[in-house]
């Protein structure tokens, strides 16, 4: 992999080491896994109460899901054969992690489906992947003139673990990087889509989903678009956006549903989600800037144990 062209590689304990300092992270290569960041949910003891009668994580994770307005249709059969899925790999993934797709997980992705997208406990990781296929293969400005070609240009772009790290395809990665309209958005759908991707953050770093160098960045663009490509207002799109990523980061939106509760009495439903998906908040920087609070006030709960990192 061409992880150590032109940035420093910062292995796991480094780049941990830098969140609990509040400092910036740098663009995550192939080999920095976010799951190392943000896996610091946890404090001493002494530190930690029993999680009280709220049940946090029923509000930042509903047992009914959320969802959007757009169903799959046939993104899954366009996206394996154009080859940024190969089939048998990503079926293969998942058995060998004890998650098989179910029936229904295998039409959307050979088949179609005109199902709603739903979000749940249970198919948040066959999501992650499916949308960071969308999001690395879907023709969009963001990958062809933002950030991720500020390193190095389109060469510089395969290095990121959103690109380098997607092994699912039938060739690498950046054969199919912006290839393909799959999701065919207007100037005005992609203004709105750059806007609203310019101010979600996520907790494993300090970029934003406009700089998608994760899978969790590149995953939540191909719901940005598919949701703007629907008709989608920013409003709905933030949203969203508040949901899927504290469905693919219920621990440290669990510490940031605690930080609301306690500090200004709100529940996670009734958080403004641009100011939650805020670098204040929904960053690495951020979400610990909440937790240390929570730590200093004595608040701190055990966080699920759910959620993944930057690979498939």
């Amino acid at each position: 992999m061409k992880n150590n062209k032109f940035l420093p590689i910062l292995f796991a304990s480094v780049a941990v080491n830098a969140v609990l300092a509040g400092l910036l992270l740098a663009p995550q290569v192939v080999k920095l896994r976010a799951n190392r960041v943000t896996s610091n949910n946890q404090s001493s003891p002494a530190q930690t109460t029993a999680v009280g009668k709220d049940n946090l994580f029923d509000e930042i994770n509903p047992v009914s899901g959320f969802e959007i307005n757009a169903s799959y249709g046939n993104l899954g059969p366009k996206m394996v054969a154009m080859g940024v899925i190969d089939a048998d790999k990503f079926k293969e993934i998942y058995a060998k992690g004890s998650q098989p797709l179910t029936p229904d997980q295998e039409e959307i992705l050979t088949k179609g489906s005109d199902q709603k997208i739903n979000v749940t406990r249970e198919n948040s990781y066959f999501l992650l992947n499916f949308f960071w296929a969308l999001g690395l293969a879907n023709k969009s400005p963001i990958l062809e003139e933002g950030e991720m070609i500020k390193y190095g240009g389109k060469q510089g772009a395969g290095n990121f673990a959103s690109t380098g790290g997607w092994t699912l395809g039938k060739t690498d990665a950046m054969s199919y990087y912006s290839k393909s309209s799959l999701v065919p958005l207007t100037k005005e759908q992609e203004d709105r889509v750059n806007s609203v991707a310019q101010n979600i953050y996520r907790p494993c770093c300090n970029n934003s989903t406009a700089f998608p160098d994760c899978n969790h960045g590149m995953a939540l663009l191909g719901v940005l678009q598919l949701m703007a490509s629907n008709g989608a207002s920013e409003s709905q799109m933030f949203e969203a956006a508040k949901y899927f990523n504290a469905f693919w980061f219920p621990g440290n939106y669990y510490d940031l549903a605690l930080y609301f509760k306690n500090k200004e009495g709100k529940s996670f439903k009734d958080i403004d989600a641009k100011t939650l998906l805020s670098k204040d908040y929904s960053s690495a920087s951020g979400w610990q800037a909440a937790k240390q609070w929570l730590v200093d006030k004595g608040l701190v709960q055990q966080p699920p144990k759910q959620g993944g990192g930057c690979g498939v």
